[in-house]
């Protein structure tokens, strides 16, 4: 109690918050966060190395793939260290440099893997309109620029957002919602005008995550149109099955983020425990999720899989 006083009078730290209204519980959510970002890191870097040692995988829609799981690995990571501080550790104390270090990162992650996805959905476009041009369009040079420039876009629109934090005063509480740092979440703290902190993460997201949304719907619309002129009802069912684990990873990452978004600005009546709960979902989710469902739906990756481990067992 000594710590959090003395950090709300010199406002040099932020307070994280575990479960809200009840720092007793934290305790039982280590085991399963710890589940979690291990499930992360075996799923992503089987991907990874499944696509690496596999010859047959080395196409333009695997390497996004991996890129994904890059993106995702690394937006975990970049929750990790506040999440063990607060459920394995419990020490929710944190500098407003390391708060503010934190806070880039998840947003650069988080809008990357926008990118990423707008990129697949347009591997996948390119794929099934013109199949015969699709390793000459997609070229690996190629594919290292969409990467480079997807993480490029994010460092560049979230550059600003450290500066824009570092500038307020916070003389009043200095407890965050959660257990990792966003910039809307220590903007609210803040005892002087956020007009310009609001209007710049407004301009982001419409200017990011919005277009990357409508970009991707047309794209599929445009797919769409495409395998509705396939005469053969087989082929028809090969092209959508080939999008199938892309649009699930689609939905992953841009529902519970749209849901998060909504429960902010409309539920302020709800419980602080729904809005962890739906924030939590946004970022912790996705990377588990997306190498199983790529797992799945894949049959090259799946099969790879399969036999990794046949491999493994024999051996032993």
């Amino acid at each position: 109690m000594m710590n959090l006083n003395a950090s709300l009078a010199n406002h040099q730290s932020f307070v994280l918050t575990g479960i809200p209204g009840m720092p007793d519980k934290n305790p039982w959510l280590a085991f399963p966060l710890g589940l979690l970002y291990t499930l992360t890191l075996l799923g992503n870097s089987t991907i990874l190395t499944v696509i690496k040692v596999d010859q047959s995988l080395h196409e333009p829609m695997y390497y996004f793939l991996s890129i994904l799981a890059i993106t995702d690995v690394s937006l975990s990571m970049s929750t990790l260290p506040s999440m063990l501080s607060v459920f394995w550790f419990n020490t929710p104390e944190i500098s407003i440099d390391a708060c503010i270090t934190q806070m880039f990162f998840i947003h650069v992650f988080g809008i990357a893997e926008s990118g990423v996805l707008v990129s697949m959905a347009f591997d996948r476009f390119v794929a099934i309109r013109d199949p015969l041009r699709y390793a000459s369009i997609l070229t690996h040079d190629v594919i290292v620029k969409i990467g480079i420039a997807a993480f490029t876009r994010a460092i560049c629109v979230v550059f600003p957002a450290p500066f824009l934090i570092k500038r307020l005063p916070f003389c009043q509480s200095n407890i965050l919602s959660h257990s990792y740092c966003l910039h809307q979440d220590a903007m609210r703290l803040a005892c002087a005008s956020t007009r310009i902190n609001i209007l710049y993460g407004l301009i982001v997201v419409i200017l990011t995550l919005g277009l990357d949304a409508i970009v991707i719907l047309l794209s599929y619309v445009l797919i769409l149109k495409t395998v509705l002129g396939i005469a053969s009802n087989a082929e028809r069912l090969k092209a959508l099955n080939t999008c199938f684990a892309h649009i699930c990873a689609m939905l992953l990452f841009y529902v519970p983020l749209i849901g998060a978004t909504m429960i902010h600005r409309f539920g302020k009546h709800l419980s602080p425990v729904v809005h962890t709960l739906m924030a939590n979902i946004y970022l912790l989710l996705p990377p588990v999720l997306n190498p199983i469902v790529y797992s799945v739906k894949t049959k090259q990756i799946r099969r790879r899989i399969i036999q990794m481990f046949q491999w493994k067992r024999n051996k032993a």
